[in-house]
């Protein structure tokens, strides 16, 4: 038997916390003096703090740990546990991944000495044919998959010259799931639809419309630049806006190097 102090150094677990597992129940010493209150660890109880370590640092907590040592024999129940706890590290790790990515592209802003400012200007964008396609798609960060559809389904398209790729978004107000979208892009020639892929002739619009140079982060801003100056200038919005990509990733992997037209229909 070992007393709790040289239990703690060979299990490498402070007496503290060792008292606490035994307050818990999830370790409890093997005898406890009744006159002294001291208590006495078997050996093998060695290898249950060993088990309670890695599960610790595995980011489970204390209750669940609890549990696990319940299953620790049943390879089969204790395997589906830790898929579940696999999984909820890897959900973890993308959301941290992401939220890195706006700190990092908010000090690049930052560090840029003047604000970014966005010239809106008042145009109309002539009848033209086009190929589309019009999904509902899981979030607005999937939009690709219009895109992909259209790659997929019609190989062989030409793009007219000049050639304008947009994606419409056509819901009443932001969605944070199920988005529904068309996405269009002028084409030359004339062609038969396929499934997904409908050829049409869209009508003329009048815009207001701006262009942000850069990652896709500060839409937002130029989203609100043009909102502003369309209320400022007595117009009124008369349709779904629409961005129009005239550098996008299909041309560069770079995201300093996308060219989007942010394009409000008015009247």
């Amino acid at each position: 038997m070992l007393k709790i102090g040289e239990f703690s150094k060979l299990s490498r677990v402070s007496i503290r916390m060792l008292r606490h597992y035994d307050d818990i129940g999830l370790l409890k010493p093997a005898e406890t003096d009744d006159l002294t209150g001291y208590r006495y660890y078997r050996e093998d109880q060695l290898f249950v703090a060993a088990r309670i370590t890695a599960l610790k640092d595995m980011g489970f907590s204390l209750t669940d740990i609890v549990r696990v040592l319940e299953i620790y024999e049943d390879k089969e129940k204790l395997d589906e546990f830790l898929i579940s706890r696999q999984k909820e590290l890897d959900k973890q790790a993308k959301e941290t991944e992401y939220k890195l990515m706006l700190l990092d592209t908010a000090r690049k802003r930052l560090r840029k000495e003047q604000k970014m400012s966005f010239d809106v200007t008042v145009k109309t964008i002539p009848e033209r044919y086009a190929a589309t396609v019009q999904m509902v798609v899981p979030r607005y960060e999937d939009e690709g998959l219009l895109w992909n559809t259209m790659r997929q389904e019609c190989k062989d398209l030409v793009p007219s010259d000049p050639c304008l790729a947009a994606a419409e978004f056509l819901d009443d107000e932001f969605k944070e799931e199920n988005v529904e979208i068309i996405a269009w892009m002028t084409v030359k020639g004339n062609h038969a639809d396929t499934e997904h892929v409908k050829f049409k002739t869209l009508p003329s619009v009048k815009v207001a419309s701006c262009i942000v140079k850069g990652s896709y982060e500060g839409i937002s801003d130029a989203y609100a630049a043009v909102v502003s100056w369309i209320n400022a200038n007595g117009y009124k919005m008369a349709g779904h806006m629409f961005n129009i990509y005239h550098v996008s990733p299909a041309q560069t992997q770079d995201p300093e190097e996308y060219v989007t037209e942010a394009c409000f229909p008015v009247e």
